[in-house]
């Protein structure tokens, strides 16, 4: 199942979003670990085929939608409380990310500092007929500055059934499967989703390519990060 964003008016939704495409990172764009996939070229603003492209069906999967939401933090309140009314009780509170400004992407391997490129979590280590189930994740945008979501517009499943058509049922879809449908030759689009301070998303970021971004932002961005099941529409939208 394909990218889906819940949204009410297309203009609002044109207005915070922009489409690119990925590349593989060169040999000597040594920030980035070999293979990794990211932004490739000009972000262009959505056409009206691309918004109906990501437009949701009538009765969407919760589990793989996106949505774009304003979560009910307030200034001084444990963070690790913001999603105690949001019911799911197993929620999951995953910390805080601080970027940088001027980062192209931003997630990195804690283990020697490169950065990852455009990934999948796998937090709930789904194998390939259960990918679609997983937890969705929500951020806050803690600001000072802007980001955005990068999102993939093809889902993993996808993904791993093109590039393991013979066995892809015994599989877990990974970030690899990604990176090698992309060094094969195979295009995939992305949209960049602009969260200002206080302004988040609930996303399947474990069935979808993602990273954030501060690029062309002069300030850094801290955000913090929840995973849980919870039903379209449990946060305010903000589109």
């Amino acid at each position: 199942m394909p990218l889906h964003i819940a949204y009410g008016d297309p203009s609002v939704l044109r207005a915070r979003c922009e489409m690119a495409t990925v590349r593989t990172a060169r040999l000597e764009e040594s920030t980035y670990e070999p293979g990794a996939i990211i932004p490739a070229g000009q972000w262009h603003p959505m056409t009206e085929a691309d918004v109906k492209a990501v437009t949701a069906p009538r009765r969407p999967l919760d589990s793989t939608l996106v949505e774009i939401v304003r979560p009910p933090h307030r200034e001084g309140l444990p963070l690790e409380d913001l999603t105690g009314p949001l019911g799911d009780p197993d929620t999951v509170h995953l910390g805080q990310a601080l970027a940088k400004p001027g980062m192209t992407t931003t997630t990195d391997n804690y283990e020697d500092g490169r950065l990852i490129g455009l990934h999948l979590d796998n937090w709930d280590k789904l194998p390939y007929a259960a990918k679609h189930t997983g937890r969705r994740r929500i951020c806050l945008n803690l600001g000072p500055g802007t980001r955005y979501i990068i999102l993939g517009t093809i889902d993993a499943q996808t993904v791993c059934r093109t590039v393991h058509p013979d066995d892809h049922t015994h599989r877990y879809p990974h970030t690899q499967d990604y990176r090698d449908y992309v060094a094969s030759g195979r295009p995939i689009r992305i949209i960049r989703i602009r969260l200002a301070p206080g302004e988040g998303y609930v996303a399947p970021t474990e069935y979808l390519l993602h990273d954030g971004s501060t690029e062309a932002q002069d300030q850094p961005s801290a955000a913090a990060f929840w995973l849980g099941h919870w039903p379209r529409g449990i946060l305010p939208t903000l589109i």
